[in-house]
């Protein structure tokens, strides 16, 4: 699977999973922490709705040729989040539901040559192609999906989602400016090699990438030192 190989199907899919753990919370387990340091899972839930909104406003670039951003900047995406979290689980998975069903009457509408139309993340920062969309939005939904620590873990997306995301997580390591140095080795195959490839990462493909993406090291074996990861963790 590659990135343009996601679909509105995957993402309306792994929506509703998410949509299901938000609204399984009672309300006081919104208020726990979250796997992202310094996050409740409300914190959580409100960015996963107000990323769709974003997504949107992307969409919405391309289809209509208007100026505009993801968001307007990093304050204020900060403050629309911090400002939801608290909500009950039954308006967090309301909001989710409603603000994906947006996003995706926007991935409808999108066409081939809308796919190279770039829109920059805040004013002047770095630009997003519309045609990565869809994948940014399924990653964002599995990745903080298995952030709300409510029993959902990479072992539980589909094993095509969990590959495209370790390579892209392998990829988007190769490309610091400083990589750490180590190879990725999983037991279904994956081969994947950063910097100068001195320390060998074994496991299960989704254990791996579970350090990849939060430093977790449960599952996975290093023939070496630990790399230390530039994100993550």
């Amino acid at each position: 699977m590659k990135h343009a190989d996601v679909t509105a199907d995957l993402v309306a899919a792994e929506t509703e999973r998410v949509v299901a753990t938000a609204a399984s919370f009672r309300n006081d387990a919104v208020l726990a922490p979250s796997l992202c340091e310094g996050w409740s899972r409300g914190h959580v839930l409100a960015h996963i709705a107000r990323n769709a909104d974003a997504l949107a406003r992307v969409c919405d670039v391309a289809l209509t040729g208007a100026p505009g951003t993801m968001y307007d900047t990093v304050e204020s995406r900060d403050a629309d989040i911090a400002a939801g979290a608290r909500r009950s689980a039954h308006e967090h998975a309301t909001d989710i539901r409603d603000s994906a069903a947006q996003l995706a009457e926007r991935l409808a509408a999108l066409r081939p040559e809308h796919a190279e139309v770039r829109v920059e993340r805040t004013p002047g920062g770095f630009p997003i192609p519309v045609g990565m969309v869809p994948f940014m939005r399924l990653r964002e939904l599995v990745f903080h999906h298995v952030d709300l620590d409510a029993g959902f873990t990479f072992a539980a997306a589909p094993d095509e989602v969990v590959a495209l995301f370790l390579r892209d997580a392998a990829n988007r390591l190769a490309k610091e400016d400083a990589p750490p140095s180590l190879r990725i080795a999983t037991a279904e195959g994956d081969a994947y090699t950063v910097g100068d490839g001195a320390t060998t990462v074994t496991g299960a493909r989704a254990a791996v990438l579970t350090w990849l993406a939060r430093g977790h090291t449960d599952g996975v074996r290093f023939d070496g030192p630990v790399p230390t990861l530039p994100f993550g963790g």
